[in-house]
């Protein structure tokens, strides 16, 4: 009915499964526009229908810029990979609000590693585009990588993470826990699947943190994927604490129900490495030791000899 489909975007405006929304002034103009559909219908009720087309007609309204920017990544003018594996590179999720209308995009988090002993750079910060959460959310990387690897020897490394191809203020850590498993990508050279996209912001402990506007950031994802062909290995990676905001379009429901698109909610960072890799992140066996042939035992090990590398350098440089 009309009503629960009211109900239901009131859900959503508020991100929450168990509230409803208090912007009254929003729902009145779209119960407005869903009365002209009805009189025009010449419907006794306002139905579910009147309500998806008021709903439509907004989108088509103020979507133009997302309708350009989603145009530019079918062209390949914005590189957006959704298909394959990439080394150093993993799609984020972004929203943009533009007057009172959200839309989600994705964007290319890239990432470089080499010995030395500058840290984890934020690109966006050092271009003065960085605000200050989102500054915070890359800062955290180190200290989850020093305490969950490097408890043996000293974390020595020069990493680049960027946004690619963002010309425009970034703000939130809602991508740190793409960067994160994007520069342990780059580590130990172990590709990435390009078919998933990933937002979610981490604390130094790997735990897995809600982030805001969970449902424009799928829809944009989703979007894209079918625009080029769902293949039934598409699907995003959120945090599990976002479960509850999920009110989506019917047709992400109906595609997640099919089996064509796929949405993993996570607590953990291994668990994203897994899915994003393809491979078992290694149990610890040990403190701060893990099973041999993981994840974790790799970057455990490319990190020693990284630190190696700057501790032979620093060396060299002495005697002479």
């Amino acid at each position: 009915s009309g009503i629960a489909r009211l109900v239901e975007h009131s859900s959503r405006l508020a991100e929450d499964q168990q509230y409803l929304s208090a912007r009254i002034g929003d729902l009145f103009e779209l119960l407005a526009e869903a009365e002209f559909l009805r009189k025009t219908d010449q419907d006794t009720l306002i139905e579910k229908h009147h309500i998806d087309q008021a709903l439509r007609a907004k989108e088509e309204r103020t979507g133009r810029i997302y309708d350009r920017i989603h145009q530019q990544m079918l062209d390949n003018v914005i590189l957006i990979e959704s298909e394959g594996e990439a080394i150093g590179k993993v799609n984020g999720l972004t929203v943009m609000t533009i007057g009172d209308t959200s839309f989600g995009t994705p964007a290319r988090i890239s990432a470089t590693v080499y010995p030395g002993s500058r840290g984890i750079v934020d690109v966006e910060r050092e271009a003065n585009l960085g605000q200050a959460i989102h500054s915070k959310g890359v800062m955290i990387l180190s200290g989850y990588l020093g305490h969950k690897y490097a408890q043996d020897f000293p974390l020595a490394i020069s990493a680049n993470l960027a946004m690619e191809q963002s010309y425009g203020y970034i703000d939130g850590d809602s991508a740190s826990l793409g960067e994160l498993c994007c520069l342990i990508s780059a580590l130990i050279h172990q590709p990435l699947k390009q078919t998933f996209a990933i937002t979610g912001s981490i604390n130094q402990y790997g735990e897995v943190q809600a982030i805001g506007g969970v449902n424009e950031k799928i829809e944009g994802f989703f979007r894209l994927c079918k625009a080029r062909g769902l293949n039934g290995e598409h699907g995003v990676i959120i945090p599990f604490a976002n479960i509850r905001n999920l009110a989506l379009k019917q047709e992400v429901v109906d595609a997640v129900a099919a089996g064509t698109f796929f949405i993993y909610g996570i607590k953990k960072v291994d668990e994203a490495l897994e899915l994003l890799m393809d491979r078992e992140v290694g149990d610890t066996c040990k403190e701060h030791y893990f099973s041999k042939d993981s994840i974790n035992f790799e970057v455990i090990n490319r990190l020693k000899q990284i630190a190696d590398v700057s501790n032979n350098d620093k060396k060299s440089k002495r005697k002479k």
